[in-house]
């Protein structure tokens, strides 16, 4: 039935319809149910069986008003209708024409409107760009039912014969799956060549999505034959393995895992839960990625040293004569060793040390580890902690990350293959922390007796009792170790050595290792007891024996080309010859010249072991200004504070006109500015200087000074006093002036030292400038 052989009245029923939009030339059937509609449908067949059908907005409204459906929609016919036994209707309506709502005349008891006819522009032949475009969408539509698409066969029909491009793109867009509002878009198109313009737009996406679709089930069906397929092979191997009774590689490995879980001798949780996880392999296939994972962690179960340790070497004279042979003095941490042992050999199930040997580089702190390990009979781990950020790196991974492994203290009991190594943690003063975890804080249970004897790691995630271990760690500073850590470790201090105990340690140890590792003999190369001398003074200023072992390696190899190139016989290394080897002197000690006014000689302590500070200070014309530089840190800034509040406060006594402090400015400058410096232990000696540049009274060169200063003037106690005395022994400055409360600490610095330096113990700053000052000048 065609529109223009039926004559369209201007008022009609509405029938809101839901989740379809209704294209003019559209036979469609419909099902409807609610009152309204009913009654809009019995009042149009009673009529002229017109309807006008109209989206609604939103499908899910029962009740729909003129504001819930669009204005425009297509006029129909109802061609049919069936009353089903549940109430409702089947109507069979065709699509007549576009018409506008211009305003609804009631809504009850049906919706009723006043429309408008819609037309499209008339044209009295189709242009090229048309038929192209019609051309077009015919062999889109037949592409699109080659990749399955499914439009009805008399649809395909009707399409290749029809000539109106207008009615063309209505029957493709009425058999797209298109949403309500792009569908209703199209129904507002009232130009034929734009509809055709985006229906050829909406085909070449649904041709790009079927191509996605097929290609992806492709893939998945070419999957799924190589599985079947792969499956179907597996079993065939296995039927014919067990018709000529041989066993697969998968089987035998399982046979060899089950063997080395007897041998192992698990504790009873571990064994429970190697076991359960061999069971699940077993009922595995051996491609399966779980399978992999599954061996890796049994393999890792069965080759920790859950019940293999070495037998502590309990003979106390053998054992002092190792560590003597490894190392020149340390008596307190071989006396620690020796104490351990001897409890261990009258109680053997005692708990292991945890140590920290905390001192300055080159000292020995990491090959005292291994010389510990040689003592005791027992293997070395040693694991580097600097820069370490990430907890997982010491308890693991979890096993469910593609890559998981055990923590760096289960991986260091594997590589040890006992449960009782010497494990050396070094550098536990570098850790690190950021946002994958503080590696500190999970130390805190591998260092607690009371909880280490069931460590348990991510990876393994079984309890491993790690209580026999002796975990020794290493620091040069213990400032940036947290509290709570410091307080589950040990504290041995390994200060540095005096110039007799290098030279000791050089004969005894360096120059016959650095020897063999240059490929001399003994008799090739002789060190005189003067030229060592000469080298450490001259050619290395350092608490430790890393840079005097490196000279000693630069003169053996110098000696190993000569005689590689045949020009020379024996060498015999003197104080004069190292000059021609190792260049001049690189450290020339300070000449002592005439005492200066504002420039006193402190001593500081550092990473490195201890240090001469200079200290200098300076008075100008100007406002009474404080200037402070040479990189100081803010303790160094508050003790010049209170060393000038300690100089204006006792200006008199001191000598000192009072009106000189309005009247000018102070600078305090420490030299190597490029280094940071802090701590409190040049209070005393910026107090010094200051009063010795404002009272204009020299400062004795040959006096070094160390301690905390306070308002009143009492000087309080400092650390790092054997530092301090090995660094004033070095640079030859015969007296040291130290807090009285101090003197305690003078018991560590061996008799030979002592004798060098000559000790003044000051309690207050008035003791102290009685000594530093040159009164009589």
């Amino acid at each position: 039935m065609e529109d223009s052989e039926l004559h369209i009245p201007s008022d009609l029923p509405v029938l809101p319809v839901r989740d379809t939009v209704i294209f003019p030339h559209m036979i469609v059937p419909l099902f409807v149910g609610r009152n309204k509609s009913l009654q809009a449908i019995d009042e149009s067949l009673s009529t002229h069986r017109l309807l006008f059908l109209n989206a609604q907005r939103d499908g899910t409204i029962d009740d729909p008003q003129p504001e819930d459906i669009y204005e425009i929609g297509t006029v129909a016919v109802i061609m049919r209708r069936l009353k089903l036994p549940d109430g409702r209707q089947k109507i069979l309506v065709q699509g007549l024409c576009k018409a506008k709502i211009q305003s609804f005349l009631f809504q009850d008891p049906y919706l009723c409107a006043r429309i408008d006819k819609l037309d499209e522009p008339e044209t009295e032949e189709v242009s090229i760009e048309a038929e192209a475009l019609m051309h077009s969408i015919r062999q889109e539509v037949s592409e699109l039912l080659e990749l399955g698409k499914e439009i009805p066969s008399e649809v395909q029909i009707i399409l290749h014969n029809m000539e109106d491009p207008g009615a063309l793109a209505d029957l493709v867009a009425s058999n797209l799956s298109l949403k309500i509002p792009l569908a209703q878009e199209l129904l507002e198109m009232l130009n034929p060549l734009d509809r055709l313009i985006r229906i050829k737009a909406l085909l070449s996406k649904e041709h790009e999505m079927l191509n996605v679709q097929q290609r992806i089930s492709s893939q998945a069906r070419e999957e799924m034959s190589k599985s079947q397929r792969e499956y179907f092979l597996r079993e065939q191997m296995r039927a014919i393995r067990s018709e000529l009774n041989e066993s697969s590689q998968a089987t035998e490995e399982l046979k060899e895992i089950k063997a080395r879980l007897q041998e192992a001798k698990l504790p009873p949780e571990a064994d429970k839960e190697a076991n359960k996880h061999l069971r699940r392999l077993e009922s595995m296939s051996a491609e399966s990625a779980e399978y992999s994972m599954l061996r890796t962690y049994l393999d890792w179960l069965v080759d920790l040293p859950w019940s293999r340790s070495n037998i502590d070497n309990l003979d106390l004279v053998a054992a002092k004569k190792v560590l003597d042979e490894d190392h020149f003095d340390l008596k307190k941490v071989k006396d620690r060793i020796l104490e351990f042992l001897a409890v261990r050999k009258l109680r053997p199930d005692s708990k292991g040390p945890i140590l920290c040997f905390a001192g300055p580089p080159g000292v020995g702190k990491t090959s005292l580890g291994k010389s510990i390990a040689r003592a005791l009979g027992r293997d070395f781990v040693r694991l580097s902690l600097g820069g370490l950020r990430d907890e997982a790196e010491l308890r693991g991974h979890r096993r469910t990350y593609v890559g998981a492994l055990p923590g760096r203290i289960i991986q260091g009991l594997k590589q040890a293959g006992t449960n009782n190594p010497v494990f050396m943690l070094d550098e536990i003063d570098k850790l690190g922390a950021d946002f994958r975890g503080d590696p500190a804080s999970a130390l805190l249970e591998i260092l607690d007796p009371e909880q280490n004897n069931s460590f348990s790691d991510h990876y393994i995630n079984l309890p491993f009792d790690l209580s026999r271990v002796m975990f020794i760690t290493t620091a040069n500073v213990l400032d940036p170790v947290p509290s709570a850590l410091r307080d589950r470790m040990e504290v041995i201090r390994l200060s540095g050595y005096s110039t007799e105990e290098k030279l000791t340690i050089a004969q005894r140890f360096l120059v016959p290792r650095q020897i063999e590792s240059n490929g001399l003999g003994a008799d090739n190369i002789r060190f005189t007891g003067t030229s060592l001398s000469r080298l450490i003074a001259d050619y290395t200023s350092e608490a430790g024996l890393r840079n005097l072992e490196r000279e000693i390696g630069s003169l053996c190899r110098k000696v190993a080309r000569r005689f590689a190139e045949g020009k020379c016989s024996a060498v015999r290394i003197t104080p004069r010859s190292l000059a021609r080897y190792l260049g001049p002197a690189r450290y020339l000690r300070e000449e002592r010249g005439e005492d200066e006014i504002g420039v006193a000689t402190g001593l500081a302590w550092t990473e490195a072991g201890g240090e001469i500070l200079h200290v200098e200070a300076s008075t100008m014309k100007g406002k009474g200004q404080l200037t402070l530089t040479g990189h100081l840190g803010e303790v160094m800034k508050e003790s010049a504070q209170a060393a000038l509040s300690y100089a204006r406060s006792r200006a008199q006594e001191l000598g000192i006109d009072p009106e000189l402090f309005a009247g000018q400015d102070i600078h305090i400058h420490v030299p190597a500015g490029a280094i940071p410096k802090d701590g409190p232990s040049a209070g005393v000696t910026m107090a010094v200087a200051l009063i010795s540049a404002l009272s204009k009274t020299p400062v004795k060169r040959d006096v070094a000074m160390t301690g905390e200063i306070t308002l009143r003037g009492k000087i309080l106690p400092v650390g790092g006093i054997k530092e301090k005395v090995l660094a004033a022994v070095r640079a030859g400055v015969p007296t040291l002036v130290i807090p009285r409360r101090n003197e305690k600490d003078l018991v560590d610095i061996p008799p030979a030292l002592r004798r060098k330096v000559s000790f003044i113990l000051a309690e207050t700053m008035t003791d102290l400038l009685a000594v530093a000052l040159d009164e009589d000048r």
